[in-house]
């Protein structure tokens, strides 16, 4: 269950210093935002983008509001925002989404030209629509754009759309409960105006001068009490003290000061292969440094000891004497790429294998399904040839089964694994206090069964949190399958997070299964599958998933309420080729019996990096759902390689809602999760990284 349970709130000084530190932390990269969190000047955007991947975090602080922003550089040529603003003068806080896309690259003497809506799904407080162009001119930066709605301000001109449709006339801001795309407001209205800008970067400092025309008139503030703008104009400056970290101070309209924190990171940039700390081989080992059960005669058990000591697993193998090939089952634990494993066992399979094999098949498990098979010519063998040549013979071939197998590792089965640890949840954006957290001791538990079943687990030893200022309750119509998440925090500050079996396979070469059933999540205990069927080298993919749940008591013990369910999807993938974006369609029926579609789209990046959006739609009216009128958020995982003072696999993800409804909601993890799952070893993840597979 996500803990982005969002309401409406301005978010104060500690969220932000917990939204901005993880960033500022792992900053790489440079981008100039403005407080609208968009590329831009103060509070004008220009048609900048920052560069391909760019993550960028925005606190921008004044006197009459506080405004929080995530915005993505989703690909070259788009930019994403969603913002979160508080109005200090009265009560009423908003969120809403942006869009910049690129209509023209800079080059010569033309400009850079983009086209973007402001609150495309939202309320339609800070609606408004623009066309923006952007010279460079040495050391300056000129943006002159056309603007509607609120970037029109009084309007200098009538719109010149209305020449095309009459329906551009007139504006209607009444988005009622919002959440809607707005497209009947877009570019619409009886007036445009300009508005634009200057940027001048220090060539000696890490300064950067503004000054900005911006003739919004503050109408929707105004009705409300608030101030209007003296003038239209304002000035600032940002001072850039590290790389991806800026600090600006502007003066605006001649009435109020800001201060703005933005912070950026590359979530793209590939991970560099790390020097290898100094390894001794059990070849080279003395004989009583060995484990006692270890027979140095047989090969796969000296390869075995020094592969788990590398951060893989060796699962079975076999050796085909009469061809020279070896085909050895591989798992990785600590690898962020699959390219190093494979390299990394290479070396080893070299140093341990029979002299008389020349091929080496690697079979690549990954989360328990045996995805594909990296074929390659021994390392040693092919020393002194062309690297190039050694590059071109690998080859990425469909998973397989071992027949027969001659060598099996004995895993220990009926040993219980714990791994302890602290953790913590947050509740953002509750309107009367815009950070709800816990901090918890987490036990998790592993369970190593014969035939691939697992029993995992995890249970939270509550140390200390603020949940029970929660008072606020659901007022959905629909059966509450998530919106009383505040009943779970507060009633269960400890408790079972998860307890369930699970079985993991792969059938033949292409179908991979997932069976499972016990304590799923936080609110729901049930029995479930998935089935994914991934045709080789193909970029389509099929699944299926069902479950037949129970909700869960609000203590997290192993008492239920009495709502039960199923649920069961049909999903179809796609690896496009482009920018490594996935998309998937899951349509079937949800928690709360509606029934409907999910569509989402994720950006995947070698280094572990997953950006992502959704949005379902399904057969409960706009007004049933309630506010936001629908379910969408961002989904992202956080790559923690490298933080953690070692190499490892693991990573933080979660999703993030605007709002949390009842309506559209699956089952977390458990319903259409395997084609990202195994995404890691997927065939063109692979094919893209065979140059680090060689030694």
């Amino acid at each position: 269950m996500s803990f982005f349970d969002v309401g409406e709130n301005v978010i104060k000084k500690p969220l932000a210093r917990v939204l901005l530190w993880l960033t500022i932390l792992l900053a790489t990269s440079f981008a100039s935002a403005s407080d609208y969190g968009s590329t831009g000047l103060i509070d004008i955007p220009t048609a900048r983008m920052a560069p391909d991947g760019t993550l960028t975090t925005t606190a921008a602080i004044q006197s009459s509001t506080n405004a929080y922003a995530i915005t993505y550089q989703a690909t070259p040529w788009l930019e994403a925002t969603f913002r979160y603003t508080g109005f200090n003068r009265f009560f009423h806080y908003d969120r809403n989404y942006e869009a910049k896309v690129r209509l023209l690259k800079e080059q010569g003497s033309l400009p850079q030209v983009a086209m973007g809506v402001r609150d495309m799904v939202g309320t339609g407080v800070f609606g408004s629509e623009y066309i923006v162009a952007s010279k460079t001119l040495g050391r300056f930066d000129a943006t002159l754009g056309v603007g509607w709605g609120r970037l029109a301000g009084s309007g200098q001109f009538s719109n010149p759309l209305r020449v095309l449709a009459s329906s551009f006339d007139d504006r209607d801001n009444d988005v009622g409960k919002g959440g809607e795309f707005s497209t009947n407001t877009f570019f619409s209205g009886s007036r445009a105006g300009f508005f634009g800008g200057l940027q001048y970067r220090s060539e000696t400092l890490p300064l950067t001068w503004m000054l900005e025309y911006n003739p919004d008139q503050y109408d929707w503030e105004a009705q409300r009490g608030g101030l209007r703008p003296k003038s239209p104009w304002s000035a600032g400056v940002q001072w850039q003290p590290w790389e991806g970290i800026s600090i600006g101070l502007s003066r605006q309209h001649n009435q109020e000061w800001g201060f703005e924190l933005s912070a950026a990171l590359d979530s793209k940039k590939t991970p560099a292969r790390r020097v290898p700390s100094f390894f001794v081989s059990s070849l080279d080992m003395p004989v009583e440094d060995l484990p006692s059960m270890l027979d140095e005669e047989m090969w796969y058990d000296t390869l075995l000891f020094d592969v788990e000591r590398s951060g893989l697993l060796l699962i079975e193998a076999t050796v085909n004497a009469s061809n020279d090939i070896a085909t050895l089952v591989i798992a990785n634990l600590e690898y962020p790429l699959w390219a190093d494993a494979v390299a990394k066992m290479s070396v080893l399979a070299d140093l341990h294998l029979p002299a008389t094999i020349r091929t080496f098949r690697f079979v690549l498990e990954e989360a328990g399904h045996r995805v594909h098979t990296v074929q390659m010519s021994r390392p040693s063998s092919a020393m002194g040839r062309d690297n190039k040549l050694f590059q071109r013979q690998i080859k990425v071939l469909p998973g397989r089964r071992l027949t027969p197998v001659l060598h099996k590792t004995d895993f220990v089965q009926s040993k219980v694994i714990f791994d302890v640890n602290l953790a913590s949840r947050f509740q953002l954006f509750d309107p009367d206090d815009p950070m709800r957290y816990q901090l918890f001791g987490n036990v998790g538990v592993n369970l190593a069964l014969p035939a691939q079943w697992s029993i995992r687990g995890a249970y939270a030893f509550d140390l200390v949190n603020n949940f029970d200022g929660i008072t606020r309750q659901s007022d959905s119509i629909l059966p509450h399958v998530r919106s009383d998440v505040a009943r779970y925090l507060q009633e269960g500050q400890s408790g079972i997070d998860s307890l369930y079996a699970e079985r993991r396979g792969s059938v033949k070469r292409q179908l991979h299964y997932r069976v499972f059933g016990g304590v799923l999540e936080e609110m729901y205990s049930g029995i479930g599958g998935e089935l994914l069927f991934q045709p080789f080298q193909s970029r389509l993919a099929y699944g299926v998933s069902a479950n037949w749940v129970r909700q869960r008591d609000y203590d997290r013990s192993f008492k239920h309420l009495d709502y039960k369910t199923a649920t069961a999807f049909a999903s179809v993938y796609w690896a496009s080729p482009f920018y490594n974006m996935d998309l998937g369609i899951h349509a079937g029926k949800y928690l709360a019996k509606d029934v409907g579609a999910t569509f989402e789209v994720r950006r995947t990046f070698s280094n572990g990096w997953m950006v992502g959006l959704w949005a379902t739609l399904t057969d409960v009216p706009f007004d049933d759902f309630g506010e936001g009128s629908f379910d969408k958020g961002m989904f992202f995982r956080v790559p923690l390689d490298g933080l953690l003072g070692r190499r490892t696999r693991s990573s933080y993800s979660n999703s993030v809602r605007p709002i949390q409804r009842d309506g559209g909601q699956r089952l977390e993890n458990f319903s259409g999760n395997l084609w990202w799952d195994t995404r890691g070893a997927r065939y063109d993840a692979l094919t893209d990284h065979t140059r680090r597979m060689l030694p």
